[in-house]
C-alpha cells in the first residue's frame, strides 16, 4: 500500500498547525480564542503524527507527537502531555533511540510530578531496555532499572520491584560489581522464600549469590552457603548446592578436570545460560594452569 499520500497530508496538517500556534501567540489571536487555536493545533499535530506512522516515517511522527506534547503542557493538560511524550518516544524508538529516551524522560518527569509512580517506573524500564539493546550502555540501563525498582517498592509492588532488581544484579555481576550483585540476590531471595508461589526461585538467587561470592573468595563462598542453608533449608537438597560443593572441592584441590566434570553433569540436566557460563568460567580461571574454558 502506497502511503506517500499520507505523508503529504501529514505535512499539510503540520503546516496548518504551525499557523494556528503562531496566530494564537499574536496580540489579536490571544484576545480572540488563543487557547482554542492551540487545542486545534494539538489535535492536528496528533493526527499528522499518526499519518507519519502509517507512512513509517518514525522521526517525523516522533517530532509531531513532541509538538503536541509541548502544547498540551502550555494548556496545563499534564496527562495529555505525558501521553504524547510517550507516543513520541515509541515512534522515535524505531529511528532515533537517544531521542526516544529524551521524550520518555520528559514523560517520566510529568508522571512523577503527578505522583503516578507506577507508570513512571514502567517507562524507566522502557528506557533501560533501550540502553540495553539499542545503545548498549549497561551502566545507564542499571540506573533506570534501579529507579524503576525504587518507585515500585514505594508503591508496594514488590514483585515488579524484584524483577527490576534481578536485572540490576545480573548486570552488576557482569560488570564485576560482585558485592552489589550479592546484596541484590540475597535481598530478592529473602523476599521470595516465604512466598509459596515464588519460593522455588529462591534457590536460584542463593545459587547466583554463592557464585558471586566464589569469584571473590573461596572461603566467603563456603560461609555464605552455610548461611543460605540455615536461612532456607530447601536449598540443602537442591542440585545447585550439590554443584557448588563439588566445585568448591575441585577448586580447593586445584583440579580443573573435576571442576569441568561437575559442570557438565549439571548442564546435562539443567542447561547453563550465558550468565552462569560466564561466572563459572571466571571461577575456573582462578585454578592454576587452567586453559579458561569449560570443555
Amino acid at each position: 500500500m502506497d502511503n506517500s499520500g499520507k505523508e503529504k497530508e501529514a505535512m499539510q496538517l503540520m503546516a496548518e498547525a504551525d499557523k494556528k500556534v503562531k496566530a494564537s501567540g499574536s496580540f489579536l489571536g490571544g484576545m480572540f480564542g488563543g487557547n482554542h487555536k492551540v487545542e486545534d493545533a494539538c489535535e492536528m499535530y496528533a493526527r499528522a503524527a499518526n499519518m507519519f506512522k502509517m507512512a513509517k516515517n518514525w522521526s517525523a511522527a516522533g517530532n509531531a507527537f513532541c509538538q503536541a506534547a509541548r502544547l498540551h503542557m502550555q494548556l496545563q493538560n499534564k496527562l495529555d502531555s505525558a501521553t504524547s511524550f510517550v507516543d513520541a518516544g515509541n515512534a522515535y524508538k524505531k529511528a532515533d533511540p537517544q531521542e526516544a529516551i529524551h521524550c520518555l524522560n520528559q514523560a517520566v518527569d510529568i508522571y512523577t510530578d503527578m505522583g503516578r509512580f507506577t507508570i513512571a517506573a514502567k517507562h524507566h524500564i522502557t528506557i533501560a531496555e533501550i540502553y540495553e539493546s539499542e545503545l548498549v550502555d549497561i551502566e545507564k540501563a542499571i540506573a533506570h532499572y534501579e529507579q524503576a525498582a525504587d518507585y515500585y517498592k514505594g508503591e508496594e509492588s514488590n514483585s515488579s520491584a524484584n524483577k527490576c532488581l534481578l536485572k540490576v544484579g545480573h548486570y552488576s555481576a557482569q560488570l564485576e560489581q560482585y558485592q552489589k550483585a550479592i546484596e541484590i540476590y540475597e535481598q530478592v531471595a529473602m523476599s521470595t522464600m516465604d512466598n509459596p508461589l515464588l519460593k522455588y526461585n529462591a534457590k536460584e538467587y542463593f545459587f547466583k549469590a554463592s557464585l558471586c561470592h566464589f569469584i571473590v573468595d573461596e572461603l566467603n563462598a563456603k560461609l555464605a552457603i552455610e548461611k543460605y542453608e540455615e536461612m532456607f533449608p530447601a536449598f540443602t537438597d537442591s542440585r545447585e548446592l550439590k554443584l557448588l560443593k563439588k566445585l568448591l572441592e575441585a577448586h580447593e584441590e586445584q583440579n580443573s578436570e573435576a571442576f569441568t566434570e561437575a559442570i557438565k553433569d549439571f548442564d546435562s540436566v539443567s542447561r547453563l545460560d550465558q550468565w552462569l557460563t560466564t561466572m563459572l568460567l571466571r571461577i575456573k580461571k582462578t585454578i592454576q594452569g587452567d586453559a579458561g574454558d569449560l570443555k
